[in-house]
């Protein structure tokens, strides 16, 4: 059937010049129902028209009348062309726009507080016709059948072309529109929930004249509807529900982002984290592949025998890390208190009390820097396993990390940020010592107790190097195994790429960490680094109640010092430079109920602390912490 009699426009429609009119006649012809099939209904001006039919123009004679009705139509459009449904032309915009399921559009234009604002008030006026018309658009409930992932897999095999419409091919779904196309009578709507996109072919005469003029004229890009139907996979080989019933559920307000530019200001992603999942369906498995790390985590501790104990987020004092605490205030108790820095002694506090095997999965937080791997807000599981020692930690870390790679990645090899990366057991082992060695060529140890003499050698080494360093950390340290550990930090630890646990290190730096069986100055302590970057830290811990005495009070003696210099340097600069010191300073305390618990025994004891956001990163090559923190802290706009 020929549609020439189909393209009517209102009286008010542009005029058109005869060579207008012939493209349109014979462009009529070309259009057949039901996939090209369109009506005055559908198309709201001769711009849209040309937009429609042009698409069939592929031979010089309907170029030329495309052009001469193009002319036609902007020559009469300023005073004809009816508004778009959605997107009303801004003030200061010379084109109008087009509507939210059409062409392309700029990001400005989506992006801007007027567009947001004028797309709010019309989908508020569309509530607003829902209700008129008994309709809920924020509904209760929806008995859903099937995901859009079930239904992919169940129909898998379905032929192009063919409905399956037994009683046990009658589907119910439910989720947002993501994409929308409207061809007078035949609408494409693709939805999307938790588990993928499956598109819903809505006919008219599957439908009521009532919800098909809702799905034309009130829903939406972003709208969560309900659908009921069968199964269809069409012509083209798209796995569809025939839609005989739909249900707004949600309307959406606002609208979602350009289709095209998407969501690309990083700062607005993390700090508008729901609607990154939206437009990014790579971040939201991102967090997927986080909960089944965590999970994964859960399942081999608990077959180890471990049991899961959860600790105070609030303490008295923060201990168990050198770090700076969060400060707060209790009301009722009248005291300042500290946001835990670790979970460590309380959790040793529970091996005392006679539990062998414990762990926590939980937040900790430390009122510290902000970068790509750091964030003052972030998670750690940390273990203790009584007759046990770091020898056995090494292991254990090893098999933790193994699990989760399978899991999420289904191998041992990855890449991450272009670097290939091997987890296959067993990882190197080397001593903090012999890898500063390695780099710089200095035995550190050959120093004894001559602090002087190994900052010079450290100097020198520095002053010969390529890269540049500020030395002024060097030269403050107070002891040689402070000195080791800055050196390590600053040359040693970006080249170790693949896994590596760096052992044995200085006692001055470890006061929770047993001294090592034969290495005086050392302490039975591992780091496992991997792409440079801290991932574990374990001890065979300190049991002697005694020795812990002294090491706590020898950490808040050098950390008083630290801060007393940082002042003294400060006053120098003036008073803004020493109101700054001031205020980065924060005291270290000695929880003395914990020397307490260790002076009622502990066991051997081998305790290790993993960090999850670093690991979540590494298996999911993920370059910032903030990329795996679903809402990492932001600063208040």
């Amino acid at each position: 059937m020929a549609l020439g009699r189909h393209i009517c426009f209102a009286k008010s429609s542009a005029c058109l010049s005869s060579p207008s009119l012939s493209f349109l006649s014979t462009a009529a012809h070309f259009l057949q129902p039901p996939n090209l099939f369109f009506s005055h209904k559908s198309v709201k001006s001769p711009l849209a028209m040309l937009a429609r039919v042009s698409h069939v123009a592929r031979f010089p004679g309907f170029r030329r009348c495309e052009r001469s009705l193009l002319h036609s139509i902007r020559c009469n459009a300023s005073s004809s062309a009816p508004q778009t449904s959605e997107k009303p032309e801004s003030k200061n915009s010379r084109n109008p726009r087009v509507s939210e399921g059409g062409r392309r559009k700029k990001s400005a234009e989506v992006d801007s507080t007027s567009s947001r604002e004028d797309i709010r008030t019309l989908r508020l006026k569309k509530v607003e016709d829902l209700r008129a018309g008994g309709f809920e658009p924020y509904g209760y409930t929806w008995d859903r059948t099937h995901t859009a992932a079930e239904l992919q897999k169940q129909y898998v095999d379905l032929p192009s072309a063919t409905e399956a419409n037994e009683e046990k091919d009658h589907v119910a779904v439910a989720g947002r529109i993501i994409a929308r196309r409207v061809f007078g009578k035949l609408a494409f709507l693709t939805m999307r929930d938790d588990s993928g996109d499956i598109q819903l072919y809505c006919e008219k005469a599957k439908l009521t004249d009532e919800a098909f003029d809702q799905l034309k004229t009130l829903m939406d890009i972003g709208d969560f509807i309900g659908a009921k139907g069968t199964m269809k996979r069409t012509e083209k080989g798209e796995l569809s529900v025939l839609v005989g019933e739909l249900s707004i559920l949600t309307k959406s307000l606002l609208p979602l982002p350009d289709k095209w530019h998407g969501l690309t200001d990083v700062e607005k992603r993390y700090r508008q984290r729901y609607v990154d999942m939206i437009m990014n369906p790579d971040v939201a498995t991102v967090f997927r592949d986080r909960a089944k790390i965590i999970s994964e985590i859960r399942r081999h501790m608990e077959s180890l025998g471990y049991l899961e104990i959860e600790t105070p987020v609030l303490q008295g004092e923060a201990g168990g890390a050198d770090a700076r605490p969060f400060v707060t205030h209790h009301n009722a108790l009248g005291q300042d208190m500290y946001l835990r820095i670790a979970t460590e002694l309380h959790l040793k506090r529970m091996v005392v009390g006679g539990f062998e095997r414990v762990y926590e999965i939980g937040r900790i937080f430390r009122n510290e820097g902000i970068s790509t791997r750091h964030n003052p807000e972030f998670t750690s599981i940390e273990l203790y396993q009584a007759y046990a020692d770091y020898d056995d930690m090494m292991n254990l870390a090893e098999e933790i990390v193994e699990k989760c790679a399978l899991t999420v990645n289904g191998s041992l090899s990855l890449t991450y940020q272009g670097t290939e990366i091997s987890l296959q057991r067993p990882w190197k082992r080397a001593s903090m010592h012999s890898l500063v060695e390695e780099v710089t060529g200095i035995n550190f140890a050959s120093f004894g107790d001559d602090i002087e003499a190994a900052k010079n050698a450290a100097v020198s080494f520095f002053a010969g190097h390529i890269e540049r360093h500020d030395t002024g950390t060097i030269l403050k340290a107070p002891s040689i195994g402070h000195l080791v550990n800055e050196v390590f930090e600053m040359v040693v630890e970006k080249t170790l790429i693949q896994p590596t646990f760096v052992m044995d290190h200085p006692v001055e730096i470890s006061p929770l960490a047993k001294p090592h069986r034969s290495k005086p100055g050392l302490v039975e302590r591992f780091e496992l680094f991997v792409y440079g970057r801290e991932m574990a830290n374990a001890f065979s811990e300190l049991t002697d109640p005694i020795e812990q005495r002294s090491r706590f009070e020898a950490q808040v003696r050098t950390h008083n010092a630290a801060m007393a210099a940082a002042a003294e340097a400060a006053k120098a600069k003036g008073d803004t430079a020493l109101t700054s010191a001031i205020n980065d300073a924060y005291e270290v305390g000695m929880d003395e109920d914990f020397v307490t618990a260790l002076e009622y025994g502990m066991p051997p004891t081998a305790g290790m602390g993993i960090g999850i956001d670093r690991l979540v990163m590494l298996l999911t090559d993920s370059a910032s912490i903030r990329d795996v923190i679903a809402f990492p802290v932001m600063k208040s706009q």
